[in-house]
């Protein structure tokens, strides 16, 4: 196998499947270089141990790609806190982190149920068939972040276009930049709207704990970074386990009927799509060994979480959907250290309430047409799930 060989095949999938030349990689050459376009080495990581001690180890590795490349500091960098290393991201983080407990983020299911309920209202009246990514997967994870953000109910419709003209990227890439303008622009005066007068949801919060510490422009992009993790890998999840479930009908009915399976079902489910199929990019702040690999200072290193998460070292058959498997919560899906995503048990509570609520509504729910998957995605998915009842 030759430096180069495979440079897109950490963004390459066969259904629900990595492509099966990168568990090649994985058993043979776990830290693999690559030359992208441009003639730099990047090093993809594809074992579960391997990824877990790089997503873990920000003494040797670090996220500030903007500081890395000479674009400015990580201050300046709009990235969100995916972008940041310490002391910077350990601050911002220290005011997000409160918000993101269990126990706060009860206060939201109530209002997801509801939002649940509501969509399969529409989807009931608007009646069968339906494109479930336009009439669910879709919008839900916008108004969840609205809910979660305190964007005002008069905005929201708005901010569920802005927020899904974010991810479309059919129309090209100026449209595409032009709708995280967007987004920028309208949370920007969302915050200083809140900094008048604080609400009760995150933005409010934060301005009434941490007004004087956070400027608008740094809180605007802290809710963007939300706004990024929490959006297309919701939608994608939620299609994607609809899709699988569908597929196995004796695992939608006990969904249906058992309580507490969701669990188990949701926390496989994350492992086996992992639709997020790459972590932000790493770069070596000294030259290091990895896995025998040298590694030079400033060189890239991309941890596959895919890869990762289907490695046979972390259990058996580990292509296969095993609810329950002994080693639930052990999945790197939302990374690992640090920078593992803060917005965690909000997805999981999300995909719970809405997979059972989909499937106790329409226990006929069936794939009505051909599914178009997508292809080299970093958050990976479909593009329409046409379906039926």
């Amino acid at each position: 196998m030759t430096d180069s060989e495979f440079p897109l095949v950490q963004f390459m999938r066969d259904g629900f499947d990595p492509d099966a030349e990168l568990a090649r990689i994985r058993a043979e050459q776990p830290v693999f270089p690559m030359t992208i376009p441009g003639g730099q080495t990047v090093y993809l990581v594809t074992r579960w141990d391997d990824v877990r001690n790089v997503l873990g180890d920000h003494e040797r590795f670090s996220n500030d790609f903007a500081g890395v490349i000479g674009l400015g500091s990580s201050q300046e960098d709009p990235g969100g806190l995916g972008f940041r290393d310490p002391p910077e991201h350990t601050r911002l983080r220290r005011f997000l982190t409160p918000e993101f407990t269990v126990r706060r983020l009860r206060r939201l299911e109530p209002r997801i149920e509801a939002m649940v309920e509501e969509h399969l209202d529409r989807m009931e009246a608007k009646g069968s068939p339906v494109d479930l990514m336009e009439e669910f997967a879709l919008p839900l994870p916008s108004l969840v972040v609205s809910e979660l953000l305190g964007v005002p109910y008069e905005d929201r419709a708005d901010f569920v276009k802005i927020s899904t003209n974010r991810f479309d990227f059919t129309a090209g890439p100026e449209a595409s930049l032009q709708a995280v303008n967007d987004a920028m622009a309208y949370l920007t005066e969302l915050v200083a709207r809140e900094r008048r007068n604080p609400g009760e949801g995150l933005l409010g919060q934060l301005l009434r704990d941490h007004g004087d510490e956070l400027d608008d422009r740094t809180l605007a992009s802290m809710a963007d970074g939300l706004l990024t993790g929490g959006h297309d890998t919701s939608t994608s999840m939620l299609a994607l386990g609809t899709l699988w479930l569908l597929e196995n009908p004796e695992q939608a009915a006990k969904v249906r009927e058992v309580d507490g399976y969701i669990n188990d079902v949701v926390e496989e489910l994350l492992r086996y799509m992992t639709v997020v199929q790459v972590a932000f990019p790493r770069f070596a702040r000294d030259d290091l060994e990895l896995h025998g690999q040298l590694i030079k200072k400033g060189e890239l290193v991309l941890c596959s979480l895919a890869a990762a998460n289907r490695d046979p070292n972390l259990g058996e058959d580990m292509d296969q959907v095993r609810p329950g498997r002994a080693t639930v919560g052990s999945h790197l899906s939302f990374g690992h250290g640090i920078h593992r995503c803060l917005g965690a048990p909000l997805a999981q509570m999300e995909m719970r309430i809405a997979y059972r609520g989909l499937l106790r509504r329409f226990p006929g729910l069936h794939v009505a047409g051909e599914v178009p998957w997508r292809k080299l995605a970093i958050v990976y998915g479909v593009d329409k799930l046409p379906v039926a009842w």
